[in-house]
């Protein structure tokens, strides 16, 4: 029995080592686009370095947008990993409002599962900036990204963010991790049915825009940005933003890069 007890202890320890947590990082790249010169997409990259996947909101619809996640690819390839790239179709039915998503990924850590999504199904009459999904897999497990950018805090976010909780139903096999620019903060009513279902978020009572200028050594300005995971389907390792304006010259230059701090998630997918 106690050579049993061993054996087992041994097998658990073994699977809990060989699992490599994965690295998660959203950001609102504010007009990703053919304004970003060269400089601001190196930085952006160094940023990015350490992520296995990274999910990003605010690409230009039009001329320059695909072309400066092209560059951004390139930036990041520059770091030391071999990385891959998509970015989506133009979202949304207003011209006025319409933006892509991109997704980036190292090739030796995950790969892209099938081909990722604009979610239609009506939904797209509903949400300006429809969410853009992918699935992922990772030592012979899955899960699926719901990368949004909700409208403006003035124009009631809630109204689109609501109809997020209808999504574990209707894609009841997939494991989905939802990220983005919500432009809310966690606390607000319209996340509890996703709470209810067994969602958390990431971070809590965490600012993740900056201000036009810092006050008194605040540069941050309100809860917009989060994940949204299921502990059933991941371990959550450690979670945060990044505060790369502190690195920078300047408060003006690194709104340059952009005016949302970049939010991650390490995790551990689980087998079931």
């Amino acid at each position: 029995m106690k050579r049993l007890l061993i054996f087992l202890v041994f097998l658990f320890v073994s699977d809990f080592l060989a699992a490599q947590p994965l690295t998660l990082v959203s950001w609102n790249l504010k007009d990703l686009g053919k304004e970003k010169d060269s400089v601001e997409i190196r930085i952006m990259a160094e940023i990015l370095r350490d992520a296995d996947v990274v999910a990003i909101q605010e690409v230009v619809a039009g001329y320059g947008g695909a072309q400066a996640v092209a560059r951004l690819a390139v930036a990041l390839n520059a770091t030391g990993s071999a990385w891959d790239y998509t970015v989506s179709d133009p979202a949304s039915t207003s011209s006025q409002k319409s933006e892509r998503y991109a997704y980036f990924w190292k090739k030796h850590r995950v790969k892209l599962s099938g081909s990722p999504w604009l979610l239609r199904d009506g939904y797209d009459t509903l949400i300006e900036r429809e969410p853009f999904l992918a699935t992922f897999g990772s030592e012979g497990e899955t899960f699926t990204l719901v990368n949004f950018h909700a409208k403006t805090k003035s124009r009631q976010p809630e109204t689109e963010v609501k109809y997020l909780d209808e999504l574990p139903a209707l894609y009841p096999g997939l494991k989905l991790i939802f990220t983005g620019d919500f432009n809310l903060p966690q606390s607000h009513s319209v996340f509890n049915p996703l709470k209810r279902e067994g969602y958390v978020p990431a971070l809590s009572n965490q600012k993740t825009t900056l201000r036009k200028q810092c006050l008194k050594g605040d540069c941050l300005a309100s809860e917009a940005d989060n994940i949204f995971y299921h502990p059933a389907h991941i371990r959550k390792q450690e979670s945060g933003v990044i505060h790369f304006y502190a690195t920078m010259e300047t408060f003006e230059e690194a709104r340059g890069v952009s005016d949302h701090l970049p939010v991650f998630i390490s995790f551990i997918l689980l087998k079931n």
